[in-house]
């Protein structure tokens, strides 16, 4: 198998678990050495062990934290930049859900943890890996996003609401790098099988959505040499 992102320091949230562990694990089969980030050392620790059993020679860090400790995420580039000297690629993953409510009904500390972790964590990752991006020829930055930041839908108030801030927060990074190498783009995965999904959906048996590791090739291929897409949504499962 040809390991397409051989050598390649690549930096995911919401690592332990679904959507993250998949491309943590495709990531490192591909030749990555794999930043795992998540708040469960349990859940890193046994997506570490999966790679390492996989036998590709895939490397791994983990890094357990949680995003809402914004302290902590400021220093993640300068840490990153003294170990590797460069980032090649970030996956900004980890979402919280927030549950399904009328948007005047949700519980305030609950709408600003949603937006703590999918919004202002972004915000701060984007601030301390825009650095070490640059240093790589040619970096790249992914973030997983939802329909419903671009679709309004009854009871997805403050899912939606972060989502879209999101996909504005991205796209406005790409615009001011647009003369660079580094290419930003933003990936809707459609429905899959994740803890997420069930928690939006507890009545639904997980295999009526595709498994995480079947979008993966949509990460790889945003996270290739060569690319000269940026501030970009793709839909994969549209095509």
């Amino acid at each position: 198998m040809t390991q397409r992102l051989q050598g390649k320091i690549a930096l995911i949230t919401g690592a332990s678990r679904g959507i993250g562990a998949a491309v943590a694990e495709r990531f490192a089969a591909d030749g990555a050495h794999v930043v795992l980030l998540a708040r469960t050392v349990g859940g890193l620790e046994s997506v570490d062990d999966r790679i390492r059993d996989a036998g590709n020679g895939g490397a791994t860090t983990l890094i357990p934290v949680d995003l809402a400790e914004t302290d902590r995420l400021d220093t993640l580039g300068p840490s990153l930049m003294e170990r590797f000297g460069r980032l090649d690629i970030f996956v900004g993953n980890a979402a919280l859900l927030g549950g399904l409510a009328p948007i005047g009904h949700t519980d305030p500390e609950l709408w600003r943890r949603v937006f703590d972790i999918n919004v202002h964590a972004n915000w701060h990752l984007i601030r301390t890996l825009d650095p070490v991006l640059r240093q790589s020829p040619q970096g790249r930055a992914i973030f997983v996003t939802a329909d419903v930041g671009r679709i309004a839908k009854p009871f997805w108030g403050a899912y939606g609401a972060s989502k879209a801030a999101l996909e504005q927060m991205a796209k406005t990074w790409a615009s001011e790098s647009a003369h660079s190498g580094l290419k930003i783009n933003l990936i809707d995965p459609g429905p899959v099988a994740t803890r997420l999904r069930s928690e939006a959906f507890p009545g639904e048996h997980p295999e009526q959505s595709p498994a995480p590791e079947t979008v993966t090739d949509a990460f790889v291929d945003l996270a290739l040499d060569g690319l000269e897409m940026s501030g970009q949504l793709i839909e994969p499962y549209l095509t």
